[in-house]
């Protein structure tokens, strides 16, 4: 039986690897609703909606034995709802690695990039003032970053120049660590350090969430026993030619060198 993993878009291949690092006698099924995404513009019923049909598809009609809601917006909308839905299966959804961040050391002065949506969320308000005694934690809306990811555009010359306007304040007035708060951006996380400097310490949460899934699988007796090396299967939304090139994408992301 596999472990599903889904997002919007390619972003949740970020925690995929995770997974497998931790998991590699697993199977994956790897899904990207990118027919309707992105996400973080459309209401809450409509991401709730989206998130639950496609989840009831993937435990059931795919036989997952466990889910991963590897999308910030999703979790917000549909994790609580999946498990009271589905009690007994393990479900596991993501949320930025702010934690560990305002922990680095005393006092930390922490940026928080995320999608303008997730900001917004008040469960992102919530986990910022939990930790607000414990270090300075700058949210900044980054509208267009999960974009080039999309695109597969890592290191162009576009991303280098949204990248330097958009932290161009966090150059001059430093940072102590950054908070890469949607899946996606993990894919461009060197160019990041480039901009912010290699002395800014960066935190995602996708190691988090893997160790949870691990956690809860183990907990059902559910982990594989088998020691050869699992499959990962690639799904989209899109179709034609289109979905060839996303899965081709998914395919170049999951063995990318970060």
């Amino acid at each position: 039986m596999p472990i599903a993993v889904f997002d919007s878009g390619v972003g949740g291949i970020s925690v995929l690897r995770e997974l497998e690092k931790i998991m590699p006698g697993e199977d994956y099924i790897y899904y990207g609703d990118s027919a309707n995404a992105p996400y973080g513009t459309k209401t809450l019923e409509e991401v709730r909606q989206l998130t639950c049909e496609h989840a009831r598809r993937l435990l059931f009609d795919e036989g997952a034995k466990g889910l991963v809601v590897a999308c910030n917006t999703a979790t917000s909308a549909a994790v609580k709802i999946l498990r009271s839905r589905y009690p007994d299966i393990p479900i596991v959804g993501i949320e930025p690695a702010v934690k560990p961040a305002v922990l680095c050391k005393e006092n930390p002065r922490v940026l928080v990039m995320a999608t303008p949506m997730t900001i917004r969320e008040e469960k992102f308000h919530r986990l910022m003032d939990k930790y607000k005694d414990k270090g300075t934690i700058i949210p900044l809306p980054c509208p267009g970053l999960m974009n080039f990811v999309e695109r597969g555009d890592l290191d162009g010359d576009d991303l280098r120049k949204y990248l330097e306007e958009l932290l161009f304040e966090y150059n001059h007035n430093k940072v102590d660590a950054v908070v890469l708060g949607c899946t996606h951006y993990p894919f461009v996380k060197k160019m990041i350090s480039q901009t912010l400097g290699d002395e800014v310490l960066v935190f995602d949460g996708g190691a988090g969430t893997a160790r949870e899934m691990k956690r809860r699988l183990n907990e059902k007796n559910l982990l594989s026993s088998g020691k050869s090396k699992g499959t990962v299967k690639f799904e989209n939304s899109l179709e034609g030619e289109q979905n060839i090139q996303k899965i081709k994408l998914c395919e170049q992301l999951f063995t990318e060198k970060l």
